[in-house]
């Protein structure tokens, strides 16, 4: 690397580089960011703090075509009498959140996110879900 050094009252202040070592350097900056990143999310996942979901799952939440209740609650492998069970809940209750006719309140929403191993976010709908 080649740099001019601009000193300040006998000390280094600046170091100019020619313009394609800067760009090599920003690159260099966003491959190490990208490696950081990527190390924390395997650490999180080694601690069991998040958890890959499958590329279906993912697309389903996104969508916005279907309650994220019905979706986690069938990746999990549970039916709704199962879940309510496990949240205290009854299936009617269950069903009517999927289905939009019943919106939860906090903490049934906090209760089923415990039984799904899920953040409570997880079961705001998507932008645009207008079920």
């Amino acid at each position: 690397m080649t740099a001019q050094i601009i000193e300040k009252n006998g000390k280094p202040e600046y170091a100019v580089v020619p313009i394609d070592e800067y760009q090599q350097l920003l690159e260099v900056e966003e491959d190490l960011d990208e490696l950081i990143a990527f190390d924390s999310a395997v650490r999180e996942m080694e601690a069991g703090y998040d958890e890959f979901v499958p590329q279906g799952i993912a697309k389903r939440l996104v969508s916005g075509n279907e309650r994220p209740l019905k979706i986690w609650r069938e990746y999990r492998g549970l039916t709704q009498t199962d879940l309510a069970a496990q949240a205290g809940l009854s299936q009617a209750q269950i069903a009517q959140m999927e289905s939009g006719k019943r919106e939860g309140k906090v903490l049934v929403l906090r209760k089923l996110a415990d039984v799904l191993k899920i953040d409570l976010d997880d079961l705001v709908p998507a932008r645009g879900d207008n079920r």
